[in-house]
């Protein structure tokens, strides 16, 4: 059954958020994962396709999660995948080549970063109070973007000390603390109760849903702008000579943990879609700053923007599908949510890939915000059309 919490940071919040935290430093160590495969001999084209490889099952599996979440409960999937993802970890030591075994372990390692991240953000959702639903997403969704400069910096200083087989075993001993947290969790899934008031749809009925559909455009856009950043900043910097890819970070990540540890409190006070909107357009203001920066600052000010987008833009879209999703199929929907997040970087990595070649990264980054402003001129009238045909949801 899922318990109505009172207050923010209950005891399986608290043990979700630093699970999810060690997890995340774990995967954020495969940051440097690229430089090995390049110590192997692989060409860039190789690289591409192994991080495909990881990308495609974890979208692969996402129903199944979904249903077996809805259907069985949260905890079992956290210990499995937390098990999957330790036993995974440790099989890249066995690496020397690049040939059908590294893909084999990539694929797994797919299916593991998408049981944990679907997972736990659930079981995160399950334990937060509906009248503070966004601040509590964004409160743990820093659980998830600290390791996003913890793993690059500590990676930098095991490389820099000893090399990839010690950056494996890094990620294996953040993997198995995660799971030794998550030993510490109680089961979590729909009651009896609310399955009899509110009948199952699952994967494909939540998909389909009509006051969802809407939220499902804006996720895949802002999932598609985000590829413009993680994939192609590094090469950016390199190629306009301003700005330094840890600079843009420091910027996007203090910015965003700041406004959740400090305003996340505003959706859920003014009105979750308000909030959104504004935010998204800053995102967009962000990509635009980089498609025009001249100078080290500007690039700064850039991270700071996508950052001010992206420390409410995901928490409100999630917070949103929670909301308006009936509590039986809470598992089916956020499985697609995250589902997304994968989707979009396989559909935008090639088509701003594409772009950077034939025009310019001037050109990615102005496609990219043309994008996320069309996303919200597309999204404002059909939320409003569609919202409360329905169960209702106070996101107005």
């Amino acid at each position: 059954m899922i318990p109505q919490e009172t207050g923010l940071w209950s005891r399986p919040f608290i043990l979700c958020w630093i699970a999810n935290f060690f997890q995340g430093i774990g995967f954020n160590l495969f940051l440097h994962f690229p430089g090995f495969l390049t110590e192997l001999g692989a060409s860039s084209v190789v690289i591409g396709w192994l991080s495909a490889t990881m990308a495609l099952t974890a979208i692969a599996v996402r129903p199944a999660i979904g249903q077996i979440m809805d259907s069985r409960g949260r905890r079992g999937l956290i210990l499995f995948g937390s098990v999957l993802n330790v036993a995974v970890t440790a099989l890249y030591l066995s690496v020397d080549h690049v040939g059908l075994w590294v893909y084999l372990i990539r694929g797994l390692h797919g299916v593991a970063e998408a049981i944990l991240f679907t997972v736990l953000f659930t079981y995160a959702a399950d334990h937060v109070p509906r009248s503070r639903l966004t601040e509590g997403l964004a409160l743990f969704g820093v659980s998830g973007m600290l390791p996003m400069s913890i793993g690059g910096l500590l990676g930098d200083w095991v490389l820099a000390l000893h090399g990839y087989p010690a950056l494996f075993q890094a990620a294996l001993a953040c993997n198995g603390l995660a799971l030794l947290f998550a030993l510490g969790l109680y089961d979590s899934a729909p009651s009896p109760m609310a399955e009899m008031s509110s009948p199952r749809v699952g994967f494909l009925g939540v998909a389909r849903q009509t006051n969802l559909l809407p939220i499902w455009w804006l996720t895949t856009i802002f999932f598609i702008g985000l590829a413009a950043i993680f994939v192609f900043l590094k090469t950016y910097v390199m190629s306009r000579g301003v700005g330094s890819v840890g600079g843009f970070f420091s910027a996007y990540a203090a910015v965003a943990i700041a406004l959740r540890l400090g305003l996340g409190w505003v959706p859920d006070r003014f009105g979750a879609v308000r909030i959104l909107v504004p935010s998204v357009l800053a995102l967009a203001g962000g990509m635009l700053a980089l498609a025009l920066a001249e100078s080290n600052r500007d690039v700064l000010v850039a991270g700071a923007l996508c950052g001010l987008g992206h420390g409410y833009t995901f928490p409100i879209l999630s917070g949103l599908v929670v909301t308006r999703v009936g509590e039986v199929d809470r598992g089916s929907a956020l499985a697609l949510f995250t589902g997304i997040a994968d989707l979009g970087a396989v559909m935008g990595s090639p088509l701003f890939g594409w772009v950077a070649e034939e025009w310019s990264y001037t050109g990615l980054y102005a496609l990219a915000a043309a994008g996320l402003a069309v996303g919200v001129a597309v999204f404002l009238p059909w939320d409003q059309a569609d919202r409360g045909s329905s169960s209702p949801s106070p996101d107005s």
